[in-house]
């Protein structure tokens, strides 16, 4: 669980000694704990920011504390898929590949990456905003404390169903080693941090409603994480950290438009 919190996020723990490529691999169980981690940040600032200013300026703070929680660690990913998903082809596959994959590990950030900040930004206020007006606050903070919980998630699933671009990388290390358990533990403490911020809501007597959101969510992510593997896999050959993170940056868009949708329906 440390490995997790201090691999994803910015919170100051650190995991002293020799850590195996086992340990590594076991880390992705708690991948949904280091989401909490930012989820705890982010429901905090959205809390404390609604006692002073209107509903932009709340998500405008929340999205920054998004950013702080782990130093845009996935839009850095993000960034670089989107740089190389730029790298138009020549014809031959392979040879695509491999020149989308240098694009990807240069250290400048080219117009495309540039873009897909920006856009991946705007669409996380904009959805926040619109969910911020159509439901209770309550309502609006579990949302945002559970958005990260699953865009942590959403990467075990692809681990275990792609393959890895690179021959070396820390995310061949977890594509190489993971396996269902790892899945299906990661899965039951989602569902546990999902009861949590269920718990809540009692007072408030939204449970009903909010409880209705799991399924729809934990079904668009899981489809969303393997639309990624197959898109992934014939754009690079594979996945690689960066793309892991592009997908979490998705993985919080996708799960804002399930939250707007479906909470709307049901309220």
């Amino acid at each position: 669980m440390l490995l997790a919190i201090q691999f994803l996020t910015l919170v100051p723990v650190r995991v002293k000694g020799d850590v195996s490529e086992k340990d590594m691999v076991g880390s992705t169980v708690f991948f949904p704990v280091a989401g909490a981690c930012q989820g705890i940040m982010i429901a905090f600032a959205a809390v404390v920011m609604t006692r002073f200013f209107d509903a932009g300026t709340v998500c405008g703070f929340v999205l920054l504390a998004h950013v702080l929680s782990n130093w845009g660690f996935d839009l850095d990913g993000l960034a670089d898929t989107a740089d190389g998903l730029s790298v138009k082809s020549a014809g031959n596959a392979a040879a695509d590949i491999e020149r989308r994959l240098s694009a990807m590990k240069d250290s400048t950030t080219g117009a495309s990456g540039a873009t897909a900040i920006v856009m991946s930004l705007l669409l996380k206020f904009l959805l926040l905003n619109n969910l911020f007006h159509a439901v209770q606050l309550p309502l609006f903070i579990a949302s945002v404390f559970m958005m990260t919980v699953f865009s942590k998630w959403v990467n075990v699933p692809a681990m275990l169903r792609t393959t890895s671009a690179r021959r070396d990388g820390l995310g061949k290390i977890f594509i190489d080693n993971i396996s269902a358990g790892h899945l299906a533990g990661s899965t039951v403490v989602l569902a546990a941090l999902f009861l949590a911020s269920l718990s809540g809501l009692w007072q408030y007597g939204f449970q009903a409603d909010y409880m209705s959101l799991f399924i729809p969510v934990l079904a668009s992510q899981y489809l969303l994480s393997l639309t990624a593997v197959l898109f992934f896999k014939k754009r690079f050959g594979g996945m690689t950290g960066d793309t892991f993170g592009a997908l979490s940056e998705l993985s919080e868009i996708i799960f804002l438009m399930t939250a707007n949708i479906w909470l709307q329906r049901s309220i």
